[in-house]
């Protein structure tokens, strides 16, 4: 038996005293986290909710997010984290997807959960959390302060199986639509097991920054999950602002960092950076996207320390491979596959490449989902004979490290969150005077990739950059917004009417 919310229990026990969690002034213990995350526990057990049930919670990066994802654990339901940059239709898509009984809604994005869940009817207790008790109930829900303050903090931890799902991780398809990767309490808990252990190295006391975002992979497996295993403490960012990120590494000596390249691009950059000190941290991890050689070099210059390098998808729960502490960094690397974890190029016809040689990366292991949710065809698809297939392209040097040349799949990495361009296209098309759409990503130099639009109008009508611009910014997150807007009187097109998508990226200018 393995349920992932022991370890909270476990690690509450032996260091009862030590600082869990830290958000500006306020500080929560271990045993003050666990106690928490029992009450909640406690309020949903109460409502019903139980093993094979699937609780969202859309909760940014505080204190209120490892209290409510354990309390969920512990019931034996399984937690669908929920971007807290998106909007109502799709918030809609995760409860309705998933088939989640309840929702637990940060109060500061009250408006489109209110919406989407009304708009859910299999969705039956929206909880409001992020209010202090004396605030009035939400408008529709209840109030988790006030529902918390009523029930005890003893919960008995239900025993779920290693392979029961405990998180249902949606990434974005490139059919636009949404799909939920099911990841084990086995898979979650050896991938943070092995970050804690192997790649961060963490001791109790420790202190980690959690600057990215708790609802996304790298930060729940290996800054979450990995904190409370191995009893270090969580100085958190509600949101990443360079000069807040680098007070909080001085102030509170992190130890280790985990960011995507773009934020070590902010650090590298940051106006006045000479007034603080960052000689605290031991580890710095990069993940989400490619880490550009300029980065790696300034930063090492900088501060002396070497930033390892790792890789892996939501899927992959998520870490696949990284390059070890003390190994040999070899630049533009994303290392070797982790213990127990299997990956190899493979070509079209299933063979293996040679080293030197660019085919699909595949990996198997323990770190792979069950499987996408409701999506058989997809999942066979996705894991074919029982290898994952991650849609990267990729080559191996002759000592096995590996080294991402492409994407198979036509996706865009804007400052390590992933965009589908076919999402995007699909909110283009429903544009009433919109005729054809394509999105493509354009380089740029500090979030790695931006998304650019094209769009060709209506016979008779005319559109503007503008009007589709405020079209799309009240139906998608704003992280998926496109940078430029290009209208053209057509879109090129191949034999069979096809778009082109490759005679439109030479025209994308670089951006800065």
């Amino acid at each position: 038996m393995l349920n992932l919310a022991h370890f909270l229990d476990a690690t509450a026990r032996e260091h009862p005293d030590t600082t869990a969690a830290i958000l500006d002034d306020f500080r929560l213990s271990y045993a003050e986290l666990a106690s928490a995350a029992r009450r909640v526990a406690n309020v949903l057990r109460a409502k019903g909710i139980g093993h094979g049930d699937k609780v969202a919670m859309m909760v940014p990066n505080t204190p209120h997010f490892p209290i409510i994802y354990y309390g969920i654990l512990q019931t034996g339901a399984a937690v669908v984290p929920v971007n807290v940059l998106l909007r109502r239709h799709e918030i809609q898509h995760y409860l309705n997807d998933s088939g989640a009984v309840a929702f637990i809604a940060f109060r500061l994005f009250e408006e489109d959960a209110r919406l989407a869940f009304l708009d859910t009817p299999t969705c039956h207790h929206l909880i409001i959390t992020g209010a202090p008790d004396d605030v009035e109930p939400p408008s529709l829900g209840e109030n988790l302060a006030h529902l918390t303050a009523a029930v005890d903090d003893f919960f008995d931890t239900y025993q779920t199986m290693p392979d029961d799902t405990a998180v249902i991780l949606y990434t974005s398809g490139t059919t636009g639509v949404s799909k939920g990767a099911e990841l084990t309490h086995f898979n979650m808990f050896f991938n943070a097991h092995y970050t804690w252990n192997s790649i961060l190295d963490l001791h109790a006391g420790d202190t980690v920054l959690v600057a990215l975002p708790l609802f996304h992979s790298f930060g729940q497996t290996c800054l979450m999950n990995a904190s409370i295993i191995g009893g270090a403490t969580m100085s958190m960012l509600s949101r990443f602002e360079t000069g807040k990120a680098m007070e909080v590494i001085q102030r509170d000596r992190v130890a280790a960092i985990a960011l995507v390249p773009t934020m070590y691009f902010f650090l590298l950059n940051q106006e006045g950076w000479e007034a603080y000190d960052l000689s605290s941290i031991r580890v710095a991890v990069s993940g989400g996207a490619a880490l550009p050689e300029e980065i790696h070099r300034r930063f090492k210059e900088r501060y002396g320390i070497t930033i390892l390098e790792g890789y892996g998808l939501s899927e992959t729960s998520p870490v696949a491979s990284f390059t070890q502490p003390g190994e040999k960094v070899r630049v533009g690397s994303i290392g070797k596959p982790i213990w127990g974890v299997e990956m190899r190029v493979m070509f079209d016809d299933g063979t293996f490449a040679d080293p030197g040689e660019v085919g699909e990366i595949v990996i198997r292991g323990h770190n792979i989902m069950k499987g996408y949710i409701n999506r058989p065809e997809a999942t066979r698809e996705a894991i074919d004979g029982g290898w994952f297939h991650t849609g990267d392209l990729g080559r191996t040097d002759e000592d096995g490290f590996f080294y991402i040349v492409d994407r198979k799949k036509d996706l865009i990495i804007r400052g390590g969150m992933n965009i589908y361009p076919r999402e995007i296209e699909e909110v283009l098309y429903q544009h009433p005077k919109v005729l054809e759409a394509a999105v493509v990503g354009i380089p740029d130099s500090i979030r790695g990739e931006e998304v650019k639009a094209y769009i060709s109008p209506r016979h008779g009508e005319e559109i503007t950059a503008e009007e589709i611009r405020t079209y799309i910014e009240g139906r998608l997150a704003k992280y998926k917004w496109p940078k430029e807007i290009e209208v053209l009187s057509e879109l090129p097109k191949g034999p069979t009417g096809k778009l082109l998508k490759r005679e439109l990226r030479p025209k994308a200018p670089k951006t800065t």
